[in-house]
């Protein structure tokens, strides 16, 4: 229950945010500033699981996510500097980093199954969140065909995060 309202509230962040930037046509600085915050999150939820839980499955879902979360965003940084693009913060970058901060800090309260479960949970909810960002707002925003290219990979890989996590989550039933 407890991770279901902060998945709520992170999952009402991003589509505030990018309701709000479908509005005002976000741009490619402002995609990749959002893309990358949203990698930063995971990287630093799985870090957090990887210091709390010592359930395998999770271990090994929180070890999948740091290493491919790190992997493409070191590649949009790459992208960025190779296009001189200087990365926007913005609204929706700035309610997910807040949203996901209020998370990580209820979830640090919890240890054993209680944390496990939680973390997990929310791990569903936000890939959910974040690959309807990316398919929706994200993708079709977004000029630069290199950056559109990498967004595509990113879904790709975050869609099998998205069905891992699920995996997860029906086995702790």
């Amino acid at each position: 229950m407890y991770a279901r309202f902060t998945s709520a509230l992170a999952v009402a962040c991003l589509i505030g945010g990018a309701t709000h930037a479908a509005d005002t046509k976000v741009k490619d600085p402002q995609i990749a500033h959002i893309a990358y915050t949203a990698g930063v999150i995971d990287i630093e939820a799985a870090k957090q699981a990887l210091k709390i839980s010592k359930d395998k499955e999770v271990i090994g879902f929180a070890n999948d996510m740091l290493r491919d979360h790190e992997a493409v965003n070191k590649q949009a940084l790459d992208l960025v500097k190779k296009l001189k693009v200087t990365p926007e913060d913005n609204d929706t970058s700035r309610a997910l980093t807040k949203a996901a901060t209020q998370e990580r800090e209820k979830l640090a309260k919890l240890s054993g199954a209680d944390f496990d479960k939680a973390y997990v949970a929310n791990e569903v909810a936000y890939h959910k969140q974040v690959n309807g960002a990316l398919e929706t707002l994200l993708i079709p925003s977004a000029k630069n065909a290199e950056l559109k290219d990498l967004l595509e990979t990113g879904l790709k890989l975050f869609q099998g995060h998205q069905q891992h996590a699920e995996h997860v989550a029906g086995m702790m039933k």
